[in-house]
């Protein structure tokens, strides 16, 4: 079992930023990938970015291309997400979800959730 907890939202203005943070108990973390999803109000879910367990393979939305970073630290079981110039458009509950690396599409199978964390950009 792998629990994942996020953290970090909160409301912003259009043009700052916000680092989100998906902090997993136990001592798995590091045999998976974590995908980082959004879902607004009345819309469906969106895949925001993937990062393989190791690091080394990471895929974003082309939405948020050049404007967030996924990275993670497995010794510290923690993945984090930077969103910098973040735009009304961004306005959604974030998850972390953790699943096998040898999948194609990457994240496309995954395991486990968390519960999510609101983030809200607004003037």
């Amino acid at each position: 079992q792998l629990q994942l907890v996020e953290s970090g939202g909160g409301l912003v203005q259009p043009g700052g930023s916000l680092r989100l943070t998906c902090a997993a108990s136990g001592n798995r973390l590091h045999y998976y990938a974590i995908g980082w999803f959004r879902q607004a109000p009345g819309k469906e879910r969106e895949g925001v970015s993937c990062i393989s367990s190791n690091g080394a393979k990471i895929h974003y939305a082309d939405s948020v291309k050049g404007r967030f970073t996924v990275s993670r630290d497995n010794a510290r079981k923690t993945v984090y997400l930077q969103m910098n110039s973040l735009k009304p458009e961004d306005t959604a509950v974030y998850y972390c979800a953790a699943g096998s690396d040898y999948v194609a599409p990457p994240c496309s199978i995954l395991d486990y959730w968390g519960q999510g964390t609101q983030v809200t950009v607004s003037s």
